[in-house]
C-alpha cells in the first residue's frame, strides 16, 4: 500500500511539474503565432520539471504521507529486552487527499480524450449531392446557391468549388463539401436557389461518426415534396 501511494504521488508530482515548468516557459517567452514555442516547452523543457515533480512528490509522501505508529507491547518486557520502534502506515488524511486529486486528474483526462466535444477521427469531409428536378435549369453562378450545414447550434455556409455541378440523366446535381467537427446528434442540411423555399435534411449520423465507404441513398427534404433529392459520404481528413 505504501508503495502505490508513493507511486502516485510522485505521479501527481511529475505532472505538476511538467505542467509548471511547461507554462512559465510560455508565459515568458510571449505570444506565440505558429505554437512552436508551446510545442517545445510542452514536449522538450516540460519533462525536466516533471521530474523533478516526480522527485518532489515521492519525498512529500515519505515526510508527510507517513506517521509512525507508538510500539504498543502486550505486557511489560523484561528490563534486558530491546524495544522495537514502532510501525509506519499510511496518513489516512494524505492517502484521502492524494486519491482525490487522482480521481480528479482521471476525469479531466476521461472528458478530454472521451468525451471530447470534438469528433474521434478529427476533421471529417461530408461530401453531399444535391439533385434537383429533371430539365430545372441549374443557376447561372454558384454564387445563386445557398447551402448549409449545422452541428448543433453551430451553422457553416457550404463553400462550392469551381466543379460544382453535374447531371445525373436529365437532373441537373449541385455537389459541395463541408468539414464536421463536432459530437452531437443533430445536424442538418439547408438548401435554397432563386425562387425556391428553403429545403432541409436531418443528417442520420450517429453523434461520433465512422467514415462511410459510399454515398447513402438519395432522399427527399424532411417535410417537403419539391423534387429535390440529397445524399452524402463522410471521410476522414486522417
Amino acid at each position: 500500500m505504501r508503495v502505490l501511494f508513493g507511486f502516485l504521488s510522485g505521479l501527481l508530482g511529475l505532472l505538476a511539474g511538467w505542467a509548471a515548468l511547461a507554462m512559465t516557459v510560455v508565459g515568458l517567452a510571449g505570444p506565440d503565432r505558429d505554437g512552436g514555442i508551446a510545442m517545445g516547452a510542452m514536449f522538450n523543457i516540460g519533462p525536466f520539471g516533471g521530474l523533478v515533480g516526480f522527485g518532489l512528490g515521492v519525498w512529500l509522501f515519505v515526510r508527510r504521507g507517513l506517521v509512525r505508529m507508538p510500539a504498543t507491547p502486550v505486557s511489560a518486557p523484561p528490563p534486558d529486552a530491546a524495544i522495537e520502534p514502532g510501525r509506519s502506515r499510511v496518513s489516512r488524511p494524505f492517502a484521502a487527499a492524494v486519491l482525490a486529486l487522482v480521481a480528479g486528474v482521471a476525469w479531466w483526462g476521461w472528458y478530454e480524450f472521451i468525451r471530447s466535444p470534438y469528433l474521434s477521427h478529427g476533421y471529417m469531409t461530408l461530401d453531399l449531392q444535391i439533385m434537383l428536378p429533371a430539365g430545372m435549369p441549374l443557376p447561372a453562378d454558384a454564387k445563386d446557391v445557398s447551402i448549409a450545414v449545422s452541428e448543433g447550434s453551430q451553422q457553416t455556409d457550404v463553400m462550392l468549388g469551381p466543379a460544382w455541378h453535374g447531371h445525373l440523366g436529365d437532373r441537373p446535381v449541385i455537389l459541395g463539401r463541408a468539414t464536421l467537427s463536432l459530437k452531437t446528434r443533430s445536424r442538418w442540411v439547408y438548401f435554397a436557389l432563386p425562387g425556391m423555399p428553403e429545403q432541409s435534411w436531418r443528417l442520420d449520423l450517429s453523434s461520433d461518426p465512422d467514415p462511410m465507404p459510399a454515398y447513402t441513398a438519395w432522399r427527399a427534404p424532411d417535410g417537403s415534396g419539391a423534387g429535390v433529392e440529397m445524399n452524402y459520404r463522410l471521410g476522414a481528413d486522417r
